[in-house]
């Protein structure tokens, strides 16, 4: 138990900014030089081909069942399994990889490819983004004991970052024992940052001497890593273990383990927080919608929009409509939105199209905008045309952009743009509103968040959408 819960101020979001601003926050980014990796890490080709064999059941999954319009049933993963000469349990392991790697959506029930699985061969970059998406779900890859109270389980996914900057920060194999450790000592850290004050019955004075003795000392019952909930850490930390080996980010050996090369890498992105993206090309105008739209998320809105023009002039105004509509129509959230910013710029001749796409549930929201503005309403009051379902549907797929193509601290700031006024109202109407990525936004918000208590609330909804839990 702690001091702190979801009713706590420190959990409600600031006046929310209107949708438009949030929108462009992924066209918003700064600029600056990557960061070089660690001397000996592979080149993204060699970490994208690791990648790729972590997740070829996965890929092999996701193309069956998105050939098969497959809705995930029992049935179905039985033909899937003869069909691909895979167990059953390997089936349901790929299944859940493939949703969780944005490999597979799922719209009203029946299986789609995401944009990932349409890009896996020729795309690096979309292949280590699909695997880092992975490697920050591992606690839903491999379940924790179901005799495990959760807030102990909790405890061990909030300090887990600390045991693999140690991993990384080593260069070679950590024996557990040095693990353990460290994970003792961050999970008192934790507790001691929350202020926890222990609910119910309290021992007498003598007894709880007795205890703090046992555990700084490494005996007595439970030992010197008993959780709170009872359950040992070195029982979780074989847990963690295991999970983060599960999604390939670390091998273990007789007593030790060691950060793949993936996992190497992984790390070192997140303690620089950055984001593995395409470089933009010089020019666009003879290059497809999709590919235009590519070259220009990474440019400020004005040399955005001087490219949109200059590519819609080499073409007619019906065809250019018509494919940038078809780019929106697919899985890359980013692409959706860049697309109605071109559009933007076509004006009057676009206005039947956009209001034919306002029927279709994945554009309504940025149609209506696109829509608003297009009648003379303020860019920053157009927000008001949503009802809260579509401004929340809007708020999860903006959120998959941004975590798709921007670095974390845009997802955290993100949370500012949400209508609800509490993180737990969000949370609650981004489950009822069944956008097919919420659990992948809800596990990169988890991961990129400061606040534990925070992370804490939007991994276990993660983990409830994601189960089908309430």
């Amino acid at each position: 138990m702690t001091s702190r819960n979801l009713r706590d101020s420190r959990l409600r979001l600031v006046r929310p900014r209107p949708l438009a601003t949030a929108r462009r926050a992924v066209t918003n980014r700064r600029t600056r030089p990557a960061p070089r990796p660690p001397e000996g890490t592979p080149p993204s080709a060699e970490l994208a081909r690791q990648a790729r064999e972590v997740l070829a059941d996965a890929v092999r999954v996701a193309r069956w069942a998105a050939a098969h319009h497959a809705e995930g049933s029992t049935a179905e993963r039985e033909r899937a399994a003869a069909a691909l000469d895979l167990t059953p349990g390997q089936i349901h392991a790929g299944w859940d990889r493939a949703r969780l790697a944005g490999l597979v959506e799922l719209h009203g029930g029946t299986a789609r490819p995401g944009w990932r699985l349409n890009a896996w061969d020729r795309d690096d970059t979309a292949v280590l983004r699909g695997w880092v998406a992975l490697f920050d779900a591992w606690s839903l890859v491999h379940p924790a004991p179901a005799d495990v109270a959760p807030a102990a389980v909790a405890e061990v996914v909030e300090a887990v970052p600390q045991v693999l900057s140690l991993l990384q920060l080593s260069a070679g194999p950590v024996p557990v024992p040095a693990l353990l450790d460290l994970l003792q000592q961050r999970v008192a850290e934790l507790r001691e940052e929350r202020c926890e004050v222990p609910y119910g019955p309290q021992p007498d004075p003598a007894t709880a001497v007795a205890a703090t003795a046992a555990i700084a000392t490494g005996t007595g019952t439970e030992g010197p890593d008993a959780t709170a909930a009872g359950a040992p850490l070195s029982a979780l930390l074989d847990w963690a273990l295991e999970g983060l080996a599960a999604v390939g980010a670390l091998t273990l050996g007789d007593g030790h383990a060691t950060l793949t090369p993936l996992g190497n890498w992984a790390v070192w992105v997140k303690l620089e927080q950055i984001c593995v993206a395409a470089q933009s090309p010089a020019g666009h105008i003879e290059q497809s919608a999709e590919d235009m739209l590519r070259g220009c998320a990474r440019l400020t809105p004005g040399p955005a929009r001087a490219e949109y023009r200059a590519w819609l002039a080499a073409r007619t105004v019906s065809s250019a409509v018509t494919e940038l509509l078809a780019v929106a129509r697919g899985e890359d959230a980013l692409l959706r939105g860049l697309a109605f910013e071109a559009l933007r710029v076509v004006g009057a001749a676009a206005e039947a199209d956009v209001r034919a796409a306002a029927a279709q549930p994945s554009l309504r929201p940025y149609a209506l905008l696109w829509l608003a503005e297009y009648e003379g309403a303020d860019p920053e009051d157009t927000a008001e045309v949503l009802t809260r379902e579509e401004a929340t549907w809007l708020w999860v797929d903006t959120a998959a952009a941004v975590a798709d193509h921007g670095e974390s601290s845009l997802l955290v700031r993100h949370l500012d743009s949400a209508v609800q006024g509490t993180v737990p109202a969000l949370l609650d109407e981004i489950r009822a509103v069944g956008h097919p990525r919420t659990v992948q936004v809800l596990v990169a918000l988890a991961a990129a968040h400061p606040d534990p208590a925070l992370a804490k609330a939007v991994r276990r909804a993660a983990f409830q959408v994601h189960t089908g839990g309430a």
